[in-house]
């Protein structure tokens, strides 16, 4: 009964909060509505600069094709590379097409990397249509045959979402406590390490299947993606990854004064978590010691693992590396957080 009663102190702490139910219902959908439109890697809008020396039939068409394609805006024809290139370093123009004799001279402003180098991979391709036509090559899609990257980076913002919700709120939970003066009246009282711990994680437990619930749904209704593989292994890996988060939170809460300590804390460790997990970059692409440390990132195992799930219809025998990793890490993170504790009668 004690348990039970602990439990119910959290849920009528969180529901008095004026601020946290509205947060833990629109932080997700607000996530799932607006990030799959700006986290993407597709480079549209680049602007291109076309110096046209040999005025052909053919390099009229080839200027036509990249005035409309959707991915270019054509900054005009200019007379010469020299008054292209004044377009370039004022930022008004982002690559220069030359044509000159037949040949052609793409130049790419790199200030941005990846705008420049995706956006004169683009324009090759275009440029290279007329003569590959004939060519024999085949390309076969084996996964996301549209290649749409929404398909790729939701089941990603899944991680965020949870991330978040249940590692943010557990780290101001004690460390509130300790502030308002409350935690000491717990500390008298014969309630025990494990039972005080678990009455903090059980709340965010419940609030991760809510949170995954939206996020599916909203998955489905706005962007029509659902998983291609067992749905309740989505669950599983969520609790796994609440699991972690919410005993990772306890733990900066139990070692900090106050929350700005607190918050401090927890997200420098959020942002290297984030970024080693392969959420934005391959973690095959990062140097070798940076690769190493991904091997003890939950974030990473998630990812994978949902990914796995929703896009090749992997099961558990697909994920089941993943979500032994999970669950060990997160075994750790939460004994760990009880031991941190530190109960003075």
């Amino acid at each position: 009964m004690t348990l039970k009663h602990l439990i119910r102190k959290e849920f009528l702490q969180i529901r008095r909060n004026s601020f946290l139910p509205k947060l833990i219902i629109m932080f997700p959908i607000v996530v799932m509505c607006l990030m799959p439109w700006v986290m993407q890697m597709d480079v549209k809008n680049v602007v291109v600069d076309v110096v046209d020396i040999d005025h052909t039939v053919e390099s009229q068409r080839l200027v036509q094709q990249v005035a409309a394609s959707n991915y270019f805006i054509f900054g005009g024809q200019k007379d010469t590379y020299a008054e292209a290139m004044k377009d370039i370093e004022k930022g008004s123009a982002d690559i220069i097409l030359e044509i000159r004799d037949g040949q052609y001279l793409i130049a790419a402003n790199a200030v941005n990397g990846t705008k420049g180098s995706m956006g004169s991979v683009y324009l090759s391709q275009i440029v290279s249509a007329p003569f590959s036509a004939s060519s024999a090559i085949s390309v076969l899609t084996l996964y996301n045959k549209q290649q749409d990257y929404k398909l790729f980076m939701i089941p990603a913002l899944f991680a965020i979402v949870m991330m978040l919700m249940t590692g943010f709120l557990p780290t101001l939970n004690i460390v509130g406590e300790k502030e308002a003066g409350t935690i000491e009246q717990i500390n008298v009282t014969p309630v025990s390490k494990w039972s005080f711990i678990l009455a903090k994680l059980i709340p965010y437990w419940l609030i991760a299947l809510f949170v995954i619930t939206v996020c599916l749904l909203l998955a489905w209704i706005v962007y029509g993606i659902t998983p291609a593989g067992p749905l309740w292994l989505i669950y599983v890996l969520a609790m796994l990854l609440a699991l972690f988060f919410s005993s990772f939170g306890l733990i900066v809460s139990n070692y900090s004064d106050t929350m700005q300590q607190a918050m401090f804390v927890m997200w420098f460790f959020v942002v290297c978590i984030m970024l080693l997990s392969g959420l934005f970059t391959p973690t095959r692409s990062m140097p070798q010691w940076a690769y190493m440390t991904t091997y003890i990132n939950p974030m990473r195992y998630f990812i994978d693992a949902i990914r796995t799930i929703f896009i090749r219809g992997g099961g558990l025998h697909e994920t089941a590396h993943q979500v032994l990793a999970l669950a060990g890490i997160g075994t750790l993170m939460g004994c760990w957080a009880v031991q941190s504790y530190k109960k003075n009668s």
